[in-house]
């Protein structure tokens, strides 16, 4: 009776803190806003159908008039094709946009100085989505290449430690600092693995980290319904070291780490963390605790992208969640369009990576060339309005995915995700590893 008067209220304490900080976020905003409004409802439209855009300056939920206005509209990440100021004398501004000849996305950015102050906003809208196809293709040896890779690294002793760290365990629920030999002999990868301590057999879920050098905190949520759930990091370093250390790597050896070896397929840095991820599911595996069937694989950004190749290489996974995903059509950029995260080939790093050695890595590490490799059923969520991974990319591999496959879309999201699309994706992948 004990253990489940604290699992009650340590349950409502984390309903009470996630409800705050949306709160907290939905209500940080600028003194003064722009305000872009879609003719279309669903920011959906058809290739060759004009856009109509409203514009507004408010302050305190008051159209500002008089204030000096400039837009820009153009296709996503692309230079713009239609200009304009306007004074707003009116307070509002209508603009015709233009349209698409091929299915995309189309940006409206607008700005304006008020009491000396700048304010920027846009909005993405799409052009038949649905229609998206890469702009890359798949190397005639794919398949050969990974089935070669993850062959060689099975042959590397794994050689698991598990470390308690009390400070983090609950009544319910251990945790384990995970160290796992990988990719060459003295080679680690490592996670945090959350084990219900209650006897019984359970799913278990991996979790892929996002872009960068950090800590990855332990996956409690999904521990705390009832999974065996691990976290891991990429880049082969504990993950309870002082914070500084983290911030030194990111700044130092390991920034821009998505271009290392870039021009060498065999040993281009994202060879180690795909595999890595496999080497993750093979220890989760081993855990007696492991039901045997149900396992899954969820993450956001880079995490959504490692969810989908995790998921294209591995048919032992059940059920994926991708959010955002990165590394989508990376050579979206050498067509003329938006091209996935790390932008390896936007105009800004055309000089380092625009090469032909560079552009055929790619091939091999791109999202887009392992989507129709997917078998288990996934849940995928992101928004239009995403800077850092564009909508045109990951659409581009969402639609060649063959596997079953449900798509949330909430538009006016960015790199971030709200309470809705948590709830509903987090409901499905427990109902898919649950039944």
């Amino acid at each position: 009776m004990k253990n489940l008067k604290t699992v009650f209220f340590t349950l409502l304490l984390m309903t009470f803190v996630t409800t705050i900080s949306y709160a907290q976020r939905s209500n940080i905003k600028d003194y003064v806003s722009i305000e872009i409004t879609p003719d279309q409802e669903d920011w959906n439209y058809r290739v060759g159908q004009q856009p109509t855009f409203q514009l507004r300056v408010v302050r305190n939920n008051v159209p500002l008039k008089n204030v000096s206005l400039s837009y820009e509209i153009g296709p996503e990440k692309m230079t713009a094709q239609k200009t304009g100021k306007s004074n707003l004398e009116k307070g509002v501004l209508t603009v015709k946009a233009g349209t698409l000849k091929t299915p995309g996305f189309m940006t409206c950015t607008a700005k304006v100085t008020v009491d000396g102050v700048q304010y920027t906003n846009y909005i993405n809208v799409a052009f038949d989505a649905q229609k998206i196809q890469p702009t890359t293709t798949q190397p005639a040896d794919f398949t050969q290449f990974w089935k070669n890779a993850l062959a060689d690294n099975a042959k590397i002793a794994m050689k698991p430690q598990m470390t308690l760290l009390p400070d983090e365990c609950t009544a319910d629920i251990d945790v384990y600092q995970v160290k796992l030999q990988h990719f060459k002999n003295g080679s680690y990868i490592y996670g945090k693995l959350c084990m219900p301590k209650a006897p019984g057999q359970y799913p278990a879920v991996l979790r892929v980290p996002g872009a960068g050098v950090k800590k990855n905190p332990a996956e409690m949520v999904l521990a705390q319904k009832g999974m065996i759930t691990l976290s891991i990091g990429i880049h082969g370093i504990p993950l309870n070291m002082s914070d500084h250390i983290y911030s030194d790597l990111n700044n130092g050896v390991l920034k821009d780490y998505a271009f290392i070896h870039l021009d060498d397929k065999d040993q281009y840095y994202y060879k180690r963390v795909y595999t890595g991820c496999v080497r993750a599911l093979d220890f989760l595996t081993t855990l007696p605790q492991y039901d045997g069937e149900n396992l899954g694989v969820i993450g956001g950004s880079q995490g959504g992208a490692l969810a989908m190749v995790t998921a294209a290489l591995d048919h032992r996974v059940k059920a994926l969640v991708a959010y955002y995903p990165a590394l989508c059509d990376l050579t979206g950029y050498l067509h003329g369009r938006a091209g996935g995260w790390p932008a390896m080939f936007a105009p800004r790093n055309e000089t380092l990576n625009k090469k032909a050695e560079k552009i055929e890595t790619s091939r091999y590490y791109d999202v887009a060339n392992f989507a129709p490799l997917i078998k288990a059923p996934g849940y995928y969520s992101w928004g239009y309005n995403d800077p850092t991974c564009p909508p045109t990319s990951y659409y581009a591999a969402y639609n060649v995915i063959e596997a079953p496959k449900e798509l949330f879309v909430a538009q006016s999201t960015g790199h971030w995700r709200n309470k809705e699309q948590d709830l509903k994706t987090i409901e499905w992948f427990c109902k898919q590893l649950t039944k």
